[in-house]
This record gives structure tokens, sequence and C-alpha cells, in this order.
């Protein structure tokens, strides 16, 4: 008998009664419905700590005089010393294949009890290596993906939006964090400006994304460049070899949001899937 598929949701707002909520809970049904076991850490309601600091290592530390957070919790999670909120959050993103962020947009980023979730549970050696990164992460066989409120309209986050393009502001989430794990990064649940919203057009944003869940797994990823690209030495510099760069320069675009080579970006690049075929 195949194992039960598990789905693991990161929930970060304070309030029960909130349109994110009511998003958590349409994933939640949908997903049991397709046959999910599906985990839920509720950030706020479990008091997560957000700071990473000594008190996630257990026991004695390799350089008491200079404590190096990444070196030290590395070790740690080597010898099975981090602290239990962090062991914990981990075997749930070890049990997942799909992880989804549900959260607020603060200030073009995660609230901090989220941005703490990443710094603390995404451990060295743990999520990612140097030599196990971007598409050859520890996470390849995983799915994640951002869903999240704004307080802007869409228009504001245009590329001629006064906030400017949401692919830029999404690129260090998408790409830094998630794909640098190996996570496949869906394309983002983005629900714009709900609290300024009628309760019809509401729950037809919760409607969407109920059929959007439908078919979550079937969709295709975002585009990054990919690792093979880079001379991935640091003599080379990790950076984009000499005649991939040259290929490029016939192209009206960038490579990706990030690697944009100074070329106009892809459009949508963080935002859409690309085309199949």
């Amino acid at each position: 008998m195949a194992a039960q598929k598990a789905a693991l949701i990161l929930f970060a707002h304070q309030s029960q009664g909130s349109f994110n909520a009511a998003a958590r809970d349409v994933a939640i049904q949908e997903l049991t419905e397709q046959g999910f076991k599906v985990t839920v850490s509720d950030l706020y309601a479990m008091n997560f700590r957000a700071s990473a600091t000594r008190d996630d290592v257990i026991g004695g530390l390799e350089n008491p005089e200079h404590f190096q957070y990444g070196e030290e919790t590395m070790n740690a999670w080597k010898e099975g010393r981090l602290s239990d909120d962090i062991t914990a959050e981990q075997r749930k993103v070890e049990e997942a294949e799909l992880v989804i962020f549900q959260f607020p947009l603060y200030w073009f980023s995660v609230p901090a009890i989220l941005k703490g979730w990443m710094d603390r549970v995404l451990t060295q050696g743990f999520a990612f290596s140097l030599q196990k990164m971007y598409n050859n992460g520890i996470f390849k066989n995983k799915k994640a993906m951002l869903s999240f409120t704004t307080g802007a309209t869409e228009t504001m986050f245009r590329p001629d939006g006064i906030n400017g393009d949401i692919n830029v502001a999404l690129w260090p989430l998408q790409n830094g964090t998630l794909h640098f794990c190996g996570f496949q990064v869906l394309a983002p649940q983005i629900f714009w400006s709900p609290a300024h919203c009628p309760a019809n057009v509401r729950a037809m944003m919760l409607d969407g994304w109920r059929a959007r869940l439908k078919a979550l797994l079937k969709e295709e990823p975002l585009t990054f460049a990919s690792s093979e690209l880079f001379d991935l030495s640091f003599q080379g510099g990790f950076l984009l070899r000499p005649e991939v760069r040259e290929q490029r320069e016939g192209q009206p675009f960038g490579l990706t949001t990030g690697h944009h080579l100074g070329k106009p970006l892809p459009p949508d690049n963080q935002t859409k899937a690309p085309p199949k075929g």
C-alpha cells in the first residue's frame, strides 16, 4: 500500500478570523479531499520563536568564543542536538511533498515569525549545502509555494505601478530561499488586497484558490537558471559560464528576474509557470 501523501502549511497570521485563515482552511479541506495528510504549523498559536540564538543548540559549542549560528546549528543537526521546536518542524518538512506558506505580505516580505522559521528550521546540512543547492538541492523532490495577501492592489505591484514589479519582490523568497533548498517552486497564489474588497469578491478569490488546488500538483513549476550554467567553483566565482553568456547575447530578455544580464526582465518570471511545449 502506497504511503499517504503529506502536505505542510506554514500559517503566519495572528487571527483565526482573517482572510489568510480562510485561505488556509480552503487548502486543508481541498487537499484532505485529495487524500493528503495535512499538517498545519500555526506559528503564532505555537508562539514559535523567531530569533536564531544560542538556545537553538543543545549542549556545548564548537567555538564558544565566537558564536557562528550557521556553523553551530549545522554541527548540532549532524549530532542531533538542535532544540526540540526546530527538530519537530524539520520532521514535518521531511514528511511533506508539498509545503504551502500562507501569510500576509509585510514590507515586501514575510512576517518576522515566518522569517524566523526559515532562519531556524532550514539548517545547513538539513536543507542545503554547497554541494546540494538550487536544482541539485536537498528538497528537489518536494514542491513549495507562497500563498499570501497584499494590502496593495495588483496595479500597484505592476512594473509601472508605484510599488514596482511584484516579480522583483518575490525573487529573494522564491529563488533565494525555496529554490536554493531545491524545492520545485509553484507559482504564487496572490490574493490582492482582500481587506479592501467586498465580500463577494473575497468569496470569488477563495473559490479560485479551491479550483487551483484541485490540479495543483500537476502544475509546471517556475523556471530558474540551472546550476549547470555556472562555474561552480570558488576559482570561477560561481559566475555564468562565458559560453552561456555569449549564447544569451541575442536574446531579448535576461535569463531570470535575478539573472537579467542587463536586459529587460523576462515577464512574469516569478508569478507564472512557462507554457508547456
